[in-house]
């Protein structure tokens, strides 16, 4: 197909990277529609926070011509890194003076969507709208079809579906693998408020400490709470005793399996709300790729996923 003869662009996933590129095509002229399984307000659900490179993310981001309301929402003092070992010693610290712009400064994945979401042209987004299937029809076009039977007609296709992908099938039959490594994610709300112990030890930005197959990752986010992975490296069917418990339970297995860490890690459990979810992680095999087709590809976590 000639991207001449492109005209009608479906978007299966409206996550940053669908939103993205669909603004982008706007821009282009080309008619978008991007359909988000998840209801309106998926963006005030979105977890953790994304560090915005000046040398690939905020290129996008200048091009559309947002990167001004992108830096007034960033935080540049997000950039702050420390690595840590169980017993509390810094093998690596790097704290950035926040009047100065850095080069990956963090921003939370709802914010970043809604400075995206605000640009798109009316309707240009459907949420509440889960893809079915696909069909490739006449004229090399694709008909798609959603969980409600309705169907849509577009000359392109992009999955932008993360890392279960639904469009991913029609590409290539390659799954995506466990990589071993399991987490629990708490949250730490209101940290320099109510527990700036631990937001002087974090600081600004991640926290990293690793030790015995085992790591708490620390990350400030925009609403003043701390993201907390409580990461295992586990066999995939180990992780299933934490979902047979309830949340006291879990955070009790956690305190009993981060017993002999430092007193400062030990605050990550010990402070943490009851809001908790349960993350086995999951990648691509290396070197994954599809053959081409002319009207049908993929983007984001969809293509090469990775785990952080």
């Amino acid at each position: 197909m000639n991207i001449k003869d492109i005209r009608r662009v479906g978007i299966i996933g409206g996550g940053p990277g669908g939103l993205m590129l669909g603004l982008l095509l706007q821009h282009q002229g080309f008619e978008v529609n991007i359909f988000e399984k998840a209801g309106l307000n998926v963006n005030t659900d979105r977890g953790g926070s994304l560090d915005i490179h000046d040398d690939s993310g905020q290129l996008p981001l200048q091009q559309a011509g947002i990167i001004d309301k992108f830096k007034a929402q960033a935080r540049f003092d997000g950039e702050d890194t420390r690595v840590l070992d169980k017993n509390g010693n810094v093998y690596y610290e790097a704290l950035v003076d926040p009047q100065i712009e850095g080069g990956r400064p963090e921003i939370d994945r709802g914010e970043l969507c809604d400075i995206i979401f605000e640009q798109l042209k009316p309707e240009t987004v459907v949420y509440d709208k889960a893809f079915k299937s696909l069909t490739h029809i006449d004229n090399e076009q694709i008909e798609v079809t959603f969980d409600d039977y309705s169907t849509r007609i577009f000359d392109f296709v992009i999955g932008s579906d993360g890392a279960f992908s639904k469009v991913r099938p029609y590409l290539a039959n390659t799954d995506v693998e466990y990589n071993g490594i399991s987490m629990v994610e708490l949250n730490v709300e209101d940290v320099f408020h109510q527990y700036p112990d631990l937001a002087e030890f974090n600081k600004n930005g991640k926290m990293m400490a690793f030790g015995d197959h085992k790591a708490i990752l620390g990350q400030v986010n925009g609403d003043g709470r701390i993201k907390v992975y409580m990461s295992y490296k586990m066999d995939y069917d180990e992780f299933d005793q934490f979902k047979a418990m309830n949340r006291q339970e879990i955070k009790e297995q956690l305190l009993h399996d981060f017993r002999d860490w430092d007193v400062n890690l030990k605050k990550y459990i010990d402070y943490a709300s009851d809001d908790l979810l349960l993350r086995r992680i999951y990648k691509l095999p290396i070197g994954f790729k599809w053959d081409n087709q002319a009207n049908l590809t993929l983007i984001g976590d969809a293509a090469h996923l990775m785990s952080p």
